[in-house]
């Protein structure tokens, strides 16, 4: 075990972020270990982060770096909505974030999914990865445990999928990237966002799926003597 290892150094988010459409909304999703190194710094990271009351980004790579572009992108769809007098749309929300990747992709170690609702297009998801491009995509995966999940998902997702399939599947998503992944684990956070509201859900290690070969989670007590 390496005693020397640098906790100063940067917190990255090593993650797992999936984004899907379903008929009528979208669901996204995320594991929550932040790592600093090999150290892992937090367990219970919230890697979905609200932009309107419409739209949600998942974050990956550098946490500061993310969370400064979606305080930014926040505050620029305030603005928006107040001089339209309306919620701004999906597209627009994600055009925002990817054009401040772009311009500032020397300095950014970022990839992020951008997804939600609204009345002129419905549910959309859009992936902006490392460096600024912008893909709409019916579903999208980023993050160090995606590599894990592509042939997975060109097998699972489909079209037409209900609520209940598109929340399944994600959780199922995450949950074998966690198993696979070594800088993904922790819980699993969702957040269903159709023409009803957004509905957040949370997923504890010992409720999740298992894997080939995992162990089952078991409970530790502790005694004080």
């Amino acid at each position: 075990m390496d005693l020397n290892m640098d906790l100063n150094a940067p917190h990255s988010m090593g993650t797992t972020i999936i984004g899907v459409t379903y008929d009528g909304g979208v669901v996204l999703g995320a594991d929550s270990r932040t790592s600093t190194g090999v150290y892992v710094a937090n367990r219970a990271s919230d890697k979905i982060t609200k932009l309107t009351d419409n739209v949600y980004v998942c974050r990956s790579g550098s946490a500061a770096d993310s969370q400064i572009v979606s305080d930014y992108v926040r505050h620029f769809l305030h603005q928006h909505t107040i001089q339209l007098g309306q919620p701004a749309t999906v597209k627009v929300a994600a055009n925002l974030v990817r054009l401040l990747a772009y311009n500032n992709k020397d300095m950014l170690q970022t990839g992020l999914i951008v997804g939600g609702w609204d009345k002129y297009n419905g549910g959309r998801i859009y992936g902006i990865p490392l460096g600024g491009t912008i893909i709409e995509q019916p579903f999208a995966i980023g993050g160090s445990g995606s590599s894990y999940l592509y042939g997975f998902f060109d097998q699972a997702w489909r079209e037409g999928m209900t609520r209940e399939e598109a929340e399944q599947l994600v959780v199922k998503a995450v949950s074998l990237a966690i198993a696979r992944d070594g800088a993904s684990g922790g819980v699993v956070r969702t957040v269903t966002i159709n023409s009803e509201g957004v509905t957040r859900k949370f997923y504890p290690g010992d409720q999740l799926p298992l894997w080939h070969e995992e162990l089952e989670p078991k409970k530790i007590h502790y005694w004080m003597f």
